[in-house]
């Protein structure tokens, strides 16, 4: 399970690194005209800058983290999607492969630690017991 998440966040990352648009530098945005401009509210100062023909540019340039890719296509998302509906729609689905590949792997590390844990800790059975009643 943890493969699976790393998996999906590789293949996440890979995708918004060549979302369709994206400039890495100043002179891929030469001559080109700002249509709208969204802070990255994680990092004072930062914003995508999103220009009318559906390009766009983080300011000041990024280091290419992956969350602050993943930040900056969220935070340019009204102006952006219009222009690349597709890789929105290919950027969620990676996402949910994501985020579900990660409650799967967490899933597993639980269940994993119950079962390694059921010889030294013979109470266990009983306290799980007691949390599944108290669920009911």
């Amino acid at each position: 399970m943890a493969e699976e998440k790393w998996k999906a966040n590789m293949e996440k990352v890979a995708f918004m690194k060549q979302f369709p648009g994206l400039a890495w530098s100043w002179e891929q945005m030469q001559g080109k005209t700002i249509e709208a401009v969204s802070l990255l509210p994680s990092k004072p100062g930062a914003a995508t800058l999103v220009c009318t023909d559906g390009s766009f540019v983080v300011a000041p340039p990024l280091d290419p983290q992956p969350h602050e890719l993943g930040e900056s296509l969220r935070a340019a998302r009204p102006a952006l999607e219009s222009k690349h509906p597709d890789a929105y729609r290919e950027y969620d689905r990676l996402v949910k492969k994501d985020r579900d590949a990660l409650k799967a792997a967490r899933l597993e590390k639980i269940v994993g630690a119950i079962q390694n844990n059921l010889e030294q800790i013979p109470e266990l059975k009983d306290r799980l017991r007691k949390l599944v009643n108290e669920w009911k």
